[in-house]
């Protein structure tokens, strides 16, 4: 079947409902639809609807229950630690974003750690909410175990990932978010699922010897961001994440697509300012804005047409196919409509009702 251009909501729509008839409460089929779709806008397939499938088997193995709901076990002045009780990564995250905006509010600041979590999607879905009531906000998690430590064969650690937002004058906020890896192992996945190779120095295979067979890399491990700076972030990520939460670290992270007799228990770090306790809002995004215009003049190398700053070209993105929609490639299509015969859905047919 050849793929077809679906808009977000449409696809926030079916996905929700699938979720829904497949025994999750609709305010979680929600968050996690929304958080999936999300990804798809703003360019970042790996963590879009691709991986709507694993998702319902997890919950439909019993490796997720999406009816249990997140717990704030400590809430003490700056700090809070909230125990999602294995929901959907999306869902705790969302109540996560929640408390630790509102607390920011109230004492300017706030720090949440989250553990008995699964996968959350990407930290640019937070951070966007965040920035839009005028926070900036650091999020970081971490993931189950694909990549060495530098001097290392086999994985050992995730390719956790930290971001950061803050709001600006400009339609665009600043939002990096980034995996600690040189590239995010779903990028491989993807690759893989095309059959396309990937670039030599992304990944080894599990010999440790560097190969462009995603198949292989998957068997293998991706490797850190700048070899020992990288392999040293993602640790401290894992420390924030894991230890200090009491969620899993380092090989006790579970592998969502590998193993199913236990649930992931992935960490999470939610740091929130509220910059009006610093400066008057507007007066921090007429700095960033200032920044931002010194950056864009700075001298261009040969063959560059702009200077971006992080999260510009995800917006131009996201703007494009807000308004034109998104076309998933056909195999992602396909998967997503099979997914949804066992429940009367379609999404080329739009029984959505």
């Amino acid at each position: 079947m050849s793929a077809m251009t679906h808009s977000a909501s449409k696809l926030v729509d079916y996905s929700t409902k699938l979720l829904v008839a497949a025994g999750a409460p609709d305010a979680v089929a929600r968050a996690v639809s929304e958080s999936l779709v999300a990804a798809d806008v703003r360019g970042v397939s790996s963590h879009g609807v691709v991986r709507l499938g694993v998702y319902l088997k997890r919950m439909a193995e019993g490796m997720i229950d999406p009816k249990a709901e997140p717990q704030l076990e400590r809430d003490d002045g700056p700090v809070g630690l909230l125990d999602g009780r294995n929901n959907f990564g999306a869902y705790v995250g969302a109540r996560g974003l929640d408390i630790a905006m509102a607390r920011a509010k109230t004492q300017g600041a706030y720090i949440l750690g989250v553990r008995h979590s699964n996968h959350f999607g990407t930290g640019a879905h937070y951070l966007q909410q965040a920035v839009s009531q005028g926070l900036g906000m650091i999020v970081m998690s971490n993931a189950s175990q694909t990549m060495p430590p530098t001097g290392g064969v086999r994985p050992f650690m995730g390719t956790n990932p930290i971001a950061f937002g803050f709001p600006t004058g400009t339609d665009v906020p600043f939002i990096l978010d980034m995996a600690t890896s040189l590239v995010a192992r779903g990028k491989i996945i993807v690759a893989a699922s095309k059959g396309e190779a990937i670039p030599l120095g992304w990944a080894v295979d599990k010999e440790g010897n560097p190969t462009t067979d995603a198949h292989a890399a998957l068997d293998g491990a991706v490797l850190p961001l700048g070899g020992p700076k990288g392999s040293g972030l993602a640790m401290a990520i894992d420390i924030l994440c894991g230890v200090l939460t009491g969620a899993g670290f380092g090989p006790s992270v579970n592998n969502m697509y590998d193993n199913w007799e236990e649930p992931q228990n992935v960490g999470h770090m939610f740091i929130v300012l509220d910059i009006a306790r610093w400066m008057p809002l507007e007066t921090f995004k007429d700095r960033l804005d200032d920044y931002i215009r010194l950056l864009k003049l700075e001298p261009r190398a040969g063959g560059v047409d702009e200077i971006f700053y992080a999260g510009e070209i995800e917006s131009r993105l996201e703007a494009s196919r807000l308004r034109d929609g998104i076309t998933l490639p056909a195999k992602v299509e396909d998967e997503l409509n099979a997914l949804g015969a066992a429940y009367g859905l379609s999404l080329n047919e739009l029984q959505l009702s």
